[in-house]
């Protein structure tokens, strides 16, 4: 770095976004609308203002049809239907979307859900499950969120005499696809789809929606029916959301209404977790998503059985909703404090095995210790630290299994399959995946996966890197700036909110630590002529060595927040660096 240093555990490299540069004169709305390819008034007017109108008819998908018609048919003559979901949040509510339509369309119909034990039976269809079902009477089938890569339970599907449809949107094969008698999925090899990033609750909501049209006998379905497919928005965008899906195109129209209707929603157990996870006060927006309602969702399935979840979203009413709710907490705090350890636990394993140096691109650990549902939230945090791709895998029996995450550039999908020889399953996205590999070929298994991490990633390509927006000076960052700027949400992938780099600030105040652990820490900072609060999550420590009067720049996210009927603009801390800091400054 120049003479200016980072206080953060490791220097990041700050990136203007492509497209800011012709609009410097701009207003910061204008300036940020044309970062994002939104300098076109009616481009920007679509992406603003996104219409349920833009979302593309279901029949587009592959195999929809064949599909939607055996489940009426099965719906109609009473055959059992299971609905078999993934146990995280987007394999939950693609199960509850397809549950609600099913009993609406049919009443009388014997839908039944099931969903894997995470730590028994591991992600996706499974032989035995199969067995289990058709044993019981299952004539049916329908994945959710899980089954493209499913080739021996599809086998084993068609022996037992069941019809299994299989709705995805994982990665499918290289090889030949599971015989099934209808594969649902945007990306299937000849798909004309328009859209290829929907997620598991995605691809469910297009296929109740092709079993209304069906049922209906034309595109447009009874006013009951459409009100229904409204309100499962609600679900459709808890799974876009929390499975960190690009929030563009489809994906974007499905959260963005989705969100509105998710603190009032009549859909079963929505509005009492909702409650318990404190935000029935609030406008509820992706971040409740992504840190508040999906967590606690996930919980479950991570550290229990998710088919609570399921319960919730699907048969659960009054007291035992909110039982399940207030479970789902109780069970969020658990998991973040085990989170935090294996986190903690195996960032110290990775710097001592020399996996964070520079000839060394990749993280691959496992640990009999660790807990097999909780690895991949741990992958995450290894990731932002230290800029790797990174798989965790908890060891026992002569097997390790886990979770890994990526970092862009690097498929893990694709990684994973040059390994497959050392591997005994696999299966995700291009930014995360679950595997299995036995104990006697880890070391194979990491020498090669590191190899290739090694050949396709160079030494800067391992440099954290935050992009920002555009530049701005105190004085822009009004109520009504922001406001314009919040029209942009919903945020998250592929749709970051808009950060800005703040130069030439002076820490006007010592910094002041906040939260029952002093953990986080607010900084008052001026230019010359305005003061703003910058809000720092997890940045007491590091912030503590900074001293009134230290020249500043950072790169901030902004909000408007009213505490106590009052409204400010405050900033959230994303990346700081200091002017000639005290040596104790610099991490």
């Amino acid at each position: 770095m120049s003479s200016r240093e980072g206080i953060r555990g490791l220097s990041r490299r700050w990136s203007l976004r492509e497209g800011a540069g012709s609009v410097r004169q701009a207003s910061l709305p204008a300036r940020v609308l044309a970062c994002r390819g939104l300098s076109d008034e009616s481009a920007a007017r679509a992406f603003l203002e996104p219409s349920l109108s833009q979302l593309h008819a279901p029949d587009l998908l592959p195999n929809i049809d064949s599909a939607a018609d055996r489940l009426l048919a099965a719906a109609d003559a009473r055959e059992p239907i299971v609905i078999y979901g993934d146990y995280d949040v987007d394999g939950v509510a693609a199960t509850a979307i397809l549950y609600h339509t099913l009993r609406a369309l049919a009443p009388d119909s014997d839908v039944r859900t099931y969903v894997p034990h995470r730590l028994d039976e591991g992600y996706g269809l499974n032989e035995a499950a199969i067995g289990s079902l058709a044993a019981d009477g299952a004539r049916v089938i329908v994945t959710v969120d899980c089954g493209v890569t499913a080739i021996e339970p599809a086998a084993a599907a068609r022996r037992a005499g069941v019809d299994l449809i299989i709705t995805d949107h994982h990665n499918p094969p290289e090889g030949p696809l599971p015989e099934a008698l209808a594969i649902v999925h945007p990306r299937l090899p000849g798909s004309t789809y328009p859209f290829g990033e929907l997620s598991g609750a995605g691809v469910a909501f297009k296929l109740a929606w092709r079993l209304a049209s069906r049922r209906a006998g034309g595109t447009r379905v009874p006013a009951d029916v459409r009100t229904l497919l409204v309100e499962l928005l609600a679900f459709a965008s808890l799974g876009t959301i929390a499975d960190a899906v690009p929030l563009l195109g489809e994906n974007r129209v499905i959260a963005r209404h989705g969100l509105s209707r998710l603190k009032h929603s009549p859909l079963a157990g929505i509005r009492p977790l909702v409650v318990a996870s404190g935000l029935d006060g609030d406008t509820i927006d992706s971040d409740h998503v992504g840190f508040t309602l999906g967590p606690r969702l996930n919980a479950c399935g991570r550290l229990g059985h998710a088919r609570e979840a399921v319960e919730l979203f699907t048969t659960a009413r009054g007291e035992r909703a909110a039982e399940i709710a207030a479970s789902l907490t109780a069970l969020n705090t658990e998991r973040r404090a085990v989170e935090r350890r294996i986190a903690e636990q195996a960032a110290e394993l990775a710097v001592e095995r020399g996996m964070t140096g520079p000839d060394c691109r990749a993280i691959v650990l496992a640990h009999s210790e660790w807990h097999v549902g909780v690895i991949g939230i741990a992958c995450s945090r290894l990731v932002e630290r230290f800029g790797r791709p990174t798989i965790l895998m908890q060891e026992s029996e002569g097997v390790c299994k886990g979770s890994g995450r990526s970092v862009p550039g690097f498929s893990l999908h694709a990684a994973l399959q040059r390994c497959a020889g050392s591997l005994e399953s696999f299966g995700g996205h291009d930014m995360a995946a679950g595997l299995r590999v036995r104990s006697d070929r880890l070391a194979a298994f990491t020498e090669g996966f590191t190899r290739i991490a090694n050949e396709s990633l160079s030494e800067d390509d391992t440099v954290l890197s935050l992009s920002y927006d555009t530049e701005a000076a105190l004085h822009e960052l009004t109520p009504d700036a922001i406001r314009q700027l919040d029209r942009l949400a919903p945020f998250g992938v592929g749709n970051p909110r808009p950060r800005l780099r703040l130069r030439r600030l002076t820490l006007a105040e010592p910094p002041r630590p906040m939260g029952a652990e002093r953990n986080h820490v607010a900084l008052m900072v001026a230019d010359g002529h305005q003061r703003l609060r910058l809000v720092g999550w997890d940045w007491a420590e590091r912030a503590a060595a900074i001293s009134p009067g230290a020249r500043l720049e950072a790169i901030v996210s902004v909000k408007i927040e009213t505490w106590r009927g009052r409204t400010r603009v405050e900033g959230q801390i994303e990346d700081l660096m200091v002017d000639r800091p005290a040596p104790s400054a610099v991490f």
